[in-house]
């Protein structure tokens, strides 16, 4: 009867009620889980291309404003210092960011057709947001889809006017609809990376990347996704946004932000790109991912009525951040640094820093100052990536614990009361210092369309790291690129990077590359037992380095496993594996666990002795063959650990018995308990029988020997390389009669004539044991000894194992048969690389790989690391983090990879002659049309001259957008009297004559 049966109903009833709770809870944990940050990237104004150059501007207090690029269009043209001049900007000066134009579609799998019409905003996006994912070290498989979601906060559209205007073939039309729509920003993101979550490109102006890291955090606690991008990008293009600007009175002269000061003049702005790699916090955890930083909750609302439409709303401003508080269960005294939105206008600071008041000020509980400052004084006003640019300066104060310098303060601001609060703006780098918890930061973000964000940020959780209880000697580094030139760049990061940080432990490194890192063509692995010694591999030394490249759509070449036979073994064989690889070591364990009540002595006591004396004991056949099966089966493992499966296995002799239970055709407990009872019965036989190799082919023996029944042919290792077995004064006998003949022999180093008929006294006692047996039909290829062919069904049966006893090993017909099959690749799997040899003898293709596993005068891991290197640069798949599974690593911040870029641009006509005509038709078009809607008669009038002084090519692409319109219609013929004619009748109109004129 089981506890709850005993108990009342009253009971019973606490107990679903207390289970309900619990089931309560825990949903609204799911809620309220942090969000980690495990992976960035950017390119910011200043330079700042990777978080540590954008960090080092920051710490430096570096100013990324810069004159004007003039290399698409001549800034001259445009800029006139008088505010309000038509078609002007009066500032030349913005953040700005190099090689928009530059573009890397090969390693995208884009066409340059394509990549031609595809917004440079895009392109941008999938570099950035490779390299975060990069840095995350979760590289997702396209083919298999990943459970990502992608959030991208974007508005600016320059390049479809510019694809519009330009004379680029009309073939490239149909690119156009997925290269520029801001739509095809997020969807290319989730195509090009195989990514299967919720995809969004989000437009809410200024605040859009914090809007879409906000909805990339609901939606991963919504379990929508398991991982998330979420970031934001802008590109100036043209000059139309500056000028824009600059007509609404909204940019600053000299191009640069001085958020809360005195003279604060208008934004500077400028072009730049983030992205975040998100997961959740237990997911991150759990991966051991690099956890930057995490988010504790959010806020999205509007600012809703207002006195203007691009003014702000202080309640709706303290209103988000009160809900991002309680969303990450925080109060306001926990918070010790604001990054705030801070654009640098007269009128939008200071109602900023008053929400902030009523917020942070208020609250009683504050126990010290609250830091309060901008990016944008350093890179600007990024518009729609203006909140993540934000978000990844903080991300960065958090990492280095301090605070970056907030610029162009001379004077704060008298529109705001600094002494009732304990605000304060740090104009140096200063220590990020908390006197209890943890350091926790806000992020505003306000958009022009009154939609605003705030987000809370906390420095990541201490990292532990357990002792390792396993460490090996050697680990082996792989880079990879999709061009030689591209590796060869990578290589260089690699050593400039490994030479910066030596903080770094090598095996976190290596694991970092294998395992967060796609792998390309252009292959390189170095093995290594120190950070100098790889750094010398970077730079160029050939020992333990391999390289090569694949060819494209090549599938893996076939490998075959050959398991090694009797008189391979050798005392300690694998005892490195065995001291610092788990898997290798249980594997091992498991089959002495099996083997202790059919052998007497411990298999772990036979293979690795306390004492020299033992060497004896491992030589007895008894012993030979269980311990060759166990170290064989646990190699099997350790290559298993990688993911190194083969295609064909083939054993000779005592080694079929461990590729038959790699094969399926028994279990380990069967196929130990036959190798055990065959090597006792064997031991068991008298000691009279020998061995010889002969050097000469089957034939030639088979008609030397054919008068004498008691030698046997034992085995078949070569085309002029067999084996007899027999009676020793019978085998030395015939030995010297082929020497008569020139023919060489040599007598080997065996206990017993195996393979002869002095086995048949023990075959009746075998044939019982082994049909005690169960056996299964072989799941993978397998060669049989007794045909040299694949396995029949045969080899599922007693009988089969009987004759593999007496009848001799068929190697070089085996080797054959995985030749005619397509096996390119050959890895032994035993204590040392006989078989190899032989097979070299049978096939001699170039192109053949021969690798062993491990070889007796080499140490067992610069062996074994050394062919799973080659595998690897064969194109075998490796399990990179299955193989370090047993192993305490780390992820490290490494090199991201090296995009080869050239030019994607679709041209302007005439934009070198004249760029300014070509650009600012609808731009004057849209003022006189506002104007004569407005009844402003002489405003109208200079916006109709504008047009007169347009070349032809010009006045066509601005009528082209007019067409439909009367009062156009004279311009369309050249009527300029006409349309003077027109304009002075404007005052006699009325309204609804207006309107009717225009439509």
């Amino acid at each position: 009867m089981s506890k709850s049966s005993e108990l009342s109903p009253l009971q019973r009833s606490v107990l679903v009620i207390e289970g309900l709770k619990n089931k309560i809870k825990t949903l609204e944990n799911a809620q309220t889980e942090a969000i980690a940050i495990v992976g960035m990237a950017c390119r910011f104004p200043g330079g700042a291309n990777t978080p540590e150059a954008f960090w080092h501007l920051l710490s430096e207090g570096g100013d990324g404003i810069s004159e004007l690029k003039g290399d698409r269009w001549k800034v001259n043209d445009y800029y006139d210092p008088k505010p309000g001049t038509p078609g002007k900007m009066y500032t030349r000066k913005a953040g700005c960011v190099d090689n928009i134009d530059q573009f890397d579609p090969h390693f995208f799998n884009i066409s340059p057709r394509e990549a031609m019409t595809i917004d440079p905003q895009h392109r941008l996006l999938l570099e950035v947001s490779w390299e975060a994912l990069e840095q995350s070290g979760n590289i997702p498989d396209r083919v298999q889809g990943s459970p990502t979601g992608v959030f991208v906060g974007i508005s600016a559209t320059e390049y479809s006017w510019i694809a519009k205007q330009s004379n680029a073939d009309l073939s490239m039309g149909a690119y156009a609809v997925t290269g520029l729509p801001l739509y095809g920003a997020a969807g290319r993101l989730s195509y090009t990376f195989g990514l299967t979550g919720p995809s969004m490109a989000i437009d809410t102006a200024c605040s859009s990347s914090l809007v879409a890291l906000h909805q990339a955090c609901n939606s991963l606690r919504q379990k929508e996704c398991d991982m998330a991008l979420a970031g934001g990008v802008n590109l100036f293009l043209l000059p139309n946004g500056f000028i824009w600007l600059s007509q609404a009175q909204m940019s600053s002269p000299d191009g640069r932000c001085k958020t809360f000061d005195e003279g604060a003049d208008g934004a500077g702005w400028g072009s730049g790109c983030g992205m975040l790699v998100l997961k959740r916090l237990s997911d991150a955890l759990d991966s051991r991912d690099p956890i930057l930083a995490t988010i504790r909750g959010s806020a999205v609302n509007q600012d809703g009525p207002t006195s203007g439409f691009t003014v702000p709303n202080s309640a709706s401003q303290q209103q988000v951040i009160r809900q991002a508080l309680r969303n990450a269960q925080l109060n306001p005294s926990q918070v010790s640094y604001i990054e705030a939105h801070g654009t640098g206008t007269p009128l939008g600071d200071p109602i900023e820093l008053r929400s902030l008041a009523e917020v942070f000020a208020q609250d009683g509980a504050r126990k010290e100052p609250l830091a309060i400052a901008s990016v944008k004084t350093n890179i600007g006003h990024l518009a729609s990536a203006a909140g993540i640019s934000g978000v990844m300066k903080v991300i960065l104060q958090l990492q280095h614990q301090q605070i970056a310098p907030h610029l162009h303060l001379k004077q704060p601001t008298s529109k705001f009361n600094w002494p009732e609060t304990s605000f304060y703006i740090p104009t140096q780098l200063t220590p990020w210092e908390v006197k209890e918890g943890t350091r926790i930061a806000g992020v505003s973000s306000f958009g022009a369309s009154g939609t605003n964000a705030h987000i809370l940020l906390e420095e990541a959780p201490l990292a532990s790291r357990s002792e390792a209880e396993f460490e090996r000697p050697y680990h082996l580094l792989t880079l990879s690129a999709k061009t030689e030139k591209a590796l060869s760049e990578l290589i260089e990061r690699y050593s400039t990077h490994l030479e910066t940080h030596r903080e770094l432990q090598l095996a976190d490194i290596c694991f970092t590359a294998n395992t967060g890192r796609s792998h390309f063509n252009h292959r390189l692995a170095l093995l290594a037992q120190d950070r100098q010694e790889l750094l010398d591999k970077l730079r160029g030394s050939e020992q333990n380095r391999w390289s090569g490249y694949l060819q494209n759509e090549a599938k893996p070449p076939k490998l075959a496993f050959l398991f090694t036979g009797q008189g391979s073994q050798y005392l300690n064989m694998g005892k490195e594996l065995y001291e610092t690889q788990p898997i290798f070591r249980q594997a091992l364990e498991q089959c002495d666990e099996i083997l202790r009540s059919q052998l007497d002595w411990s298999l772990l006591d036979l293979l690795y002795p306390q004492t020299s004396d033992s060497d004896a004991l491992l030589d007895q056949t008894a012993y030979t063959q269980p311990t060759l099966f166990a170290l064989e089966y646990a190699l099997v493992q350790l290559w298993k650990s990688w993911g190194i499966k083969p295609n064909w296995v083939m054993g000779h002799s005592v080694g079929e018995y461990v590729a038959a239970t790699v094969a399926g055709v028994f279990s380990l407990e069967d196929g130990l308990k036959l190798i055990a009872a065959r090597g006792k019965l064997m031991q068991n036989l008298p000691g009279e029988g020998t061995m010889a190799a002969v050097m000469a082919s089957e034939e030639t023996v088979k008609a030397a020997i054919a008068s004498d029944p008691t030698i046997s042919l034992a085995a078949i290792n070569g085309p002029t390389s067999v084996v007899i077995s027999g009676a020793r004064n019978a085998i030395t006998h015939w030995c010297n009669q082929l020497e008569s003949q020139g023919i060489k022999t040599k007598l080997l180093n065996v206990s017993h004539g195996f393979h002869s008929q002095l086995m048949e006294p023990i075959l009746a006692e075998f044939e019982a044991i082994a049909n005690s047996i169960t056996y299964h039909v072989p799941k993978i290829p397998l060669i049989s000894n007794l045909s040299g062919t694949r396995a029949d069904s045969s080899i599922a049966t007693a009988r089969y194992w009987v004759n593999h006893i007496r009848q001799p090993v068929r190697f070089a017909p085996s080797m054959e048969t995985l030749h005619q099959e397509g096996c390119k690749i050959f890895l032994e799997i035993g204590p040392k690389p006989i078989l190899l040899g032989m097979g070299r003898y049978c096939i001699s293709e170039p192109e053949i790989l021969w690798l062993p596993s491990l070889h007796p005068a080499i140490q067992d891991w610069q062996q074994i690391l050394s062919s799973l290197s080659q595998l690897y640069i064969r194109g075998i798949k490796v399990d990179w983090k299955g193989g370090d599974r047993p192993y305490t690593r780390q992820k490290s911040i490494l090199p991201t990879y090296p995009f080869q870029h050239q030019s994607y641009w679709v041209e302007i006509p005439e934009l070198a002659e004249k760029p300014s005509s070509d650009i600012m038709p609808n731009y004057y078009a849209r003022l006189a049309i506002q104007a004569f809607k407005n009844g402003q008669l002489q405003e109208f009038q200079h916006h109709l001259e504008q047009v007169e002084n347009m070349s032809n090519l010009e006045l066509e692409s601005f009528l082209k957008t007019q067409s439909q319109s009367p009062i156009f219609a004279s311009l369309l013929a050249g009527d300029w009297e006409k349309v003077s004619e027109i304009s002075t009748q404007v005052e006699q109109m009325s309204e609804e004559e207006i309107q009717s004129t225009i439509r």
